[in-house]
C-alpha cells in the first residue's frame, strides 16, 4: 500500500510539474506566431494537412524548441525555417513547444496491409541481415519518442521518407549522428515500407 502511495504521490507531482512547465510558457503569444506564421505550413493545431511538412501537434515541446534554435543557428539547415525563426526568443521557441505538444492529431487509416506488415517488422524488429537496428529501439514500441527523440507515430510518410533520406545523404546533422547509419541500411523498400507503418501509429 505504501508502495502505491509513493507512485501515486510521485505521479502527481510529475504532472504538476508539467503543468507548471506550459504554465510558465506564453502560450497566448505563441498562439499568435502560430496564426501568423506556422499555420501557412503546418497548420493552426499543427495538423499540416500538405504531406511535405511536418505534423508537429503532439511532438515533444523540448524537440520542438531545439529544432527551432537549430534553424535559427543555421545548424539544421532548411531556406524555408531560417526566415522562420530569426526573430523568436527562446522562451517562444519554449511556447511554441508546448502550444504544439497540447494538440492531438489522429494516425492515418491502414491502406496496404502487406507494405504495412514489412513497415511493422523494419520498425519492431530492424533486419539482422544488413544490420538495422529496430526504430522502437530509440523511438519506443508505438513512436512516441522522448524529449530527446522525436515523436513519430502518425507522422506524414513523405515527411519520415525525406527526412531519412537526409540522413542518408549527411543533409541534416543537427540530431543523433546514428540516424546516418540507420539511414544508410535502409533499402528503398524498407523505407518506404516502414514510413507508411508510422503514419498508422496513435
Amino acid at each position: 500500500m505504501k508502495k502505491l502511495t509513493r507512485h501515486f504521490i510521485a505521479g502527481s507531482l510529475l504532472c504538476l510539474s508539467l503543468g507548471a512547465g506550459a504554465q510558465n510558457a506564453d502560450l497566448a503569444r505563441a498562439e499568435e506566431i502560430v496564426g501568423g506564421r506556422c499555420f501557412l505550413c503546418h497548420g493552426l493545431k499543427g495538423e499540416s494537412a500538405s504531406a511535405v511538412f511536418p505534423r508537429l501537434a503532439g511532438q515533444h515541446w523540448e524537440y520542438i524548441a531545439k529544432q527551432l534554435a537549430d534553424f535559427k543557428s543555421g545548424k539544421r539547415a532548411s531556406e524555408t525555417m531560417k526566415p522562420q525563426t530569426e526573430d523568436l526568443t527562446p522562451a517562444e521557441m519554449k511556447a511554441l513547444g508546448h502550444f504544439f505538444e497540447a494538440k492531438v492529431v489522429g494516425p492515418r487509416p491502414a491502406r496496404d496491409k502487406e507494405l504495412l506488415a514489412v513497415g511493422k517488422f523494419i520498425f519492431e524488429r530492424g533486419n539482422q541481415f544488413s544490420g538495422l537496428a529496430a526504430c522502437s529501439t530509440c523511438h519506443g514500441p508505438k513512436g512516441l519518442g522522448t524529449p530527446q527523440l522525436p515523436r513519430l507515430a502518425g507522422q506524414h510518410p513523405r515527411y519520415i521518407e525525406d527526412q531519412l533520406k537526409q540522413f542518408n545523404k549527411r543533409e541534416r546533422t543537427n540530431d543523433n549522428a546514428v540516424m546516418h547509419t540507420i539511414a544508410s541500411k535502409l533499402s528503398e523498400l524498407e523505407t518506404h515500407a516502414v514510413a507508411e507503418y508510422i503514419a498508422t501509429l496513435d
